[in-house]
């Protein structure tokens, strides 16, 4: 074998090395830019700690009866709780920057058409998480503890746990901004084939059913707070097909020469 094909041959053993080795070294660049916006972040909402907890918590101080408050039954729980709450809050408020680093890094693997898909996907997922978000803030919360505080036993008195209304409220917080995202699981499913929005149009009554069944599992037992959580979700399902016809328009044809 002469020594060009030997360079040659060489060479192309190396090529994939040294693309999975830039891959790393580009995936622990952007790690790292997300670690230093989330720490940035953090270190400036950390002062404000005990204010956000205050902002956090009035849904259910403003609910409580007169002479009650909030406690703290652990030793550390007054500094731990509000530096957990910052902490979140940190990673709340980069979530566009950890979803840009994302699709810088997974942008050049794809098609064009993908791109331009995924680009306003991503974009509508966070708008549509933090809407959930302040749904479950500003409407289902007044409501919950309101409902909650009024149906304590007599000689109970209501005193949350400061740690433990955190937990449950990080909880819902996320489960409102999960059932928000029904626009882009909508597109995606059509995108992919799975489905067509003609199909989904003839399944309405399911999904209505659905959108209640979550409103009862997501909030407290009574029916205004789980129509409140269910007709959003079903106008957004609506929404998600109008979306669909745009954004993937897919016809029963092409999706049955998708499926093998």
């Amino acid at each position: 074998m002469s020594d060009e094909k030997r360079a040659g041959k060489g060479a192309e053993l190396n090529d994939e090395p040294q693309t999975l080795i830039s891959h790393l070294l580009e995936l622990r660049t952007r790690l790292l830019r997300i670690v230093a916006v989330v720490l940035g972040v953090f270190l400036v909402l950390m002062p404000f700690a005990n204010k956000l907890f205050s902002i956090v918590a009035d849904p259910l101080i403003e609910q409580m009866p007169a002479g009650t408050s909030m406690i703290a039954t652990e030793v550390a729980s007054p500094f731990l709780t509000p530096f957990k709450l910052a902490l979140v809050l940190a990673i709340f408020i980069s979530v566009p920057v950890i979803l840009h680093q994302a699709w810088a890094f997974i942008a050049p693997g794809l098609y064009n058409h993908e791109r331009r898909l995924v680009m306003p996907l991503l974009t509508s997922s966070v708008l549509l998480f933090y809407l959930g978000v302040a749904f479950a803030y500003f409407v289902v919360f007044p409501l919950m503890f309101g409902f909650f505080t009024a149906t304590a036993p007599d000689g109970v008195a209501v005193m949350t746990d400061i740690n433990n209304y955190l937990n449950f409220i990080l909880v819902m917080f996320f489960a409102f901004g999960i059932a928000f995202e029904v626009p882009v699981a909508t597109v995606l499913l059509v995108w992919t084939g799975v489905t067509t929005p003609e199909k989904m149009g003839k399944h309405r009554a399911y999904i209505l059913l659905g959108a209640f069944v979550a409103g009862m599992l997501l909030t407290p037992p009574d029916v205004i707070s789980q129509t409140l959580l269910a007709l959003p979700i079903y106008l957004l399902f609506e929404i998600g097909v109008i979306m669909a016809r745009v954004f993937a328009p897919t016809s029963e044809h092409e999706v049955e020469a998708k499926q093998p």
